[in-house]
């Protein structure tokens, strides 16, 4: 019989596909829909540092600085009222979520600072999350910021939530760190118990008409998925945490992969807004037949079968895989008017 079990975080899973933080859990109704549509897990939609600290010293102090000299400073965030659900409310769910459904509700805290706002991962474990996710998404823009101190953010507040609560806690990363397996391991060593990889970085856009910066969502798609499935693999076997799979996952090869990979868990948001939460039915389904047909007995079975934990020395093999990928193009290629077809392994044919 197939085993689609997994673990995350020390819960028990009927199988690794996750709907992620996004406003498919924003009220009760879509979370029961969730989970009647074959989630195994939720991770809630997050609530923001700045809904919660928004009178207070420190959001007033982000929300201010720079105004001297650029006077539209102000109008950078939005209408803090009308942003997501107050902080009360927002436990709330997670206490009504936890009533009406049999399946775990992680917490999603959203913030850049070591604040009050922490707070608040108390108040969502005792209204009965079973774990908590937090997603630190900081763009360090300062020049003079060093990178041991944008680090140090992360290990700041991930003590202080360790520090507030006794359940299970997730680090949802950014990829951009200059050493991200040393930041793993960093992470492990202080409570971590999983990394999310990774945190997508929103780039605006300018609106050459009015000369404004725009925001400017794009979903994600499976091409997204090759930098966290390089990491997971890394990472797997070699930092003890369980590492979870949130970006480009939207179809069962994706789900494949990221177990393959190392991933106990793949997350997923945009293939659920986009094409409907009957996804989850329908990837699972695909999972289980591709798995009869490779004589698959269970997740488990698969989890880092791909990963760099069976390679001997794994910075020779990326770098013997990058010097491959250069080589690989043999496709037809115009050079001074004529077509060519030889291979080039001339990296200035590939600008990085």
């Amino acid at each position: 019989m197939m085993n689609l079990t997994t673990t995350y975080l020390g819960l028990s899973l009927k199988h690794p596909i996750v709907p992620s933080a996004s406003p498919l859990s924003r009220d009760l109704d879509s979370i029961k829909r969730l989970e009647d549509a074959g989630a195994s897990a939720i991770v809630m939609y997050s609530l923001f540092e700045e809904q919660i600290e928004q009178e207070q010293h420190l959001t007033e102090h982000y929300r201010s600085y720079g105004t001297e000299t650029y006077a539209e400073a102000l109008s950078y965030f939005p209408d803090l009222r009308h942003y997501n659900a107050e902080p009360d409310k927002y436990v709330e769910l997670i206490r009504r979520a936890k009533e009406a459904s049999d399946i775990p509700i992680i917490g999603s805290l959203n913030g850049v600072s070591s604040g009050g706002w922490i707070d608040y991962a108390r108040n969502i474990e005792q209204a009965g999350a079973d774990a908590i996710e937090i997603n630190l998404y900081y763009v360090p823009t300062q020049p003079d910021l060093r990178a041991d101190q944008v680090e140090q953010r992360y290990l700041d507040v991930l003590y202080h939530v360790n520090q507030a609560v006794t359940i299970p806690i997730a680090m949802k990363l950014s990829p951009f760190f200059s050493a991200p397996a040393n930041m793993a391991k960093r992470l492990a060593a202080n409570g971590a118990q999983g990394l999310v990889l990774f945190n997508r970085f929103y780039q605006p856009d300018f609106d050459l008409e009015v000369l404004e910066v725009m925001p400017h969502l794009v979903l994600s798609s499976s091409d997204e998925l090759h930098l966290p499935l390089r990491w997971v693999a890394i990472l797997f076997g070699r930092v003890p945490v369980d590492l979870a799979i949130t970006t480009g996952v939207h179809t069962h090869f994706d789900v494949l992969k990221g177990l393959m990979a190392g991933a106990k868990v793949t997350m997923m948001a945009s293939e659920l807004l986009q094409n409907g939460i009957s996804r989850i039915g329908a990837i699972r389904a695909a999972l289980v037949e591709w798995m009869e047909q490779h004589e698959y007995r269970s997740v488990a079975q698969m989890q880092g079968s791909l990963s760099q934990a069976h390679v001997t020395h794994p910075d020779t093999f990326v770098r013997a895989n990058y010097m491959k990928m250069l080589d690989s193009w043999h496709g037809p290629m115009r050079r001074g008017g004529s077509m060519l077809t030889m291979p080039f392994d001339d990296d200035q044919v590939f600008s990085e």
